[in-house]
């Protein structure tokens, strides 16, 4: 067990930020945003053992705190349960549209994914922040200790990379 402590420990240290940045994002208050991370390394805790380690385990505690985030509004009567679920995501505060619009099947995913592991750094990780994590321009540079102008473009070299290679 204590070997287990550990690295649930060392997960802590090193996706506290990102999970919190990331929730700070979907909720725009940063209490409810602390209150929803904390939930979801809870949450991770209890069901670490269900992980098969086929995503990375960011995104995993990422798609935790957004359902604890929708099972928030569900709470608040805030979610219409006749809403459908890209309704709702469209809805959340910082207005993105979901992931699931911006990639509509899995062959144009997969397309993607290849064309993402042949890219070089910093687009590859910005991208993916952007993109998968849903994080904002502002968290982003301040991961790199950059701009947020920088993040900006970098994203935007990025997406017109795979894009160019996508037509």
């Amino acid at each position: 067990m204590k070997n287990n402590e550990s690295e649930l420990d060392v997960i802590y240290k090193k996706y506290y930020k990102d999970v919190f940045y990331y929730c700070t994002a979907i909720t725009g208050n940063r209490d409810l945003a602390e209150e929803i991370t904390q939930n979801t390394f809870y949450k991770a805790v209890i069901s670490i053992r269900k992980f098969r380690g086929d995503c990375d385990i960011r995104a995993w505690l990422c798609r935790i705190a957004k359902n604890d985030y929708l099972n928030h509004l569900r709470k608040q009567k805030h979610f219409n349960s006749g809403q459908n679920y890209e309704e709702l995501m469209e809805s959340l505060p910082d207005g993105k549209p979901s992931i699931t619009n911006r990639i509509e099947d899995a062959e144009t995913a997969e397309e993607i994914r290849t064309q993402l592991a042949l890219m070089e750094e910093p687009y590859k990780e910005v991208f993916t922040l952007r993109v998968i994590h849903e994080m904002s321009y502002p968290q982003i540079a301040k991961l790199f200790g950059k701009t947020e102008s920088w993040a900006r473009v970098t994203y935007y070299r990025a997406k017109a990379k795979i894009t160019e290679k996508l037509i």
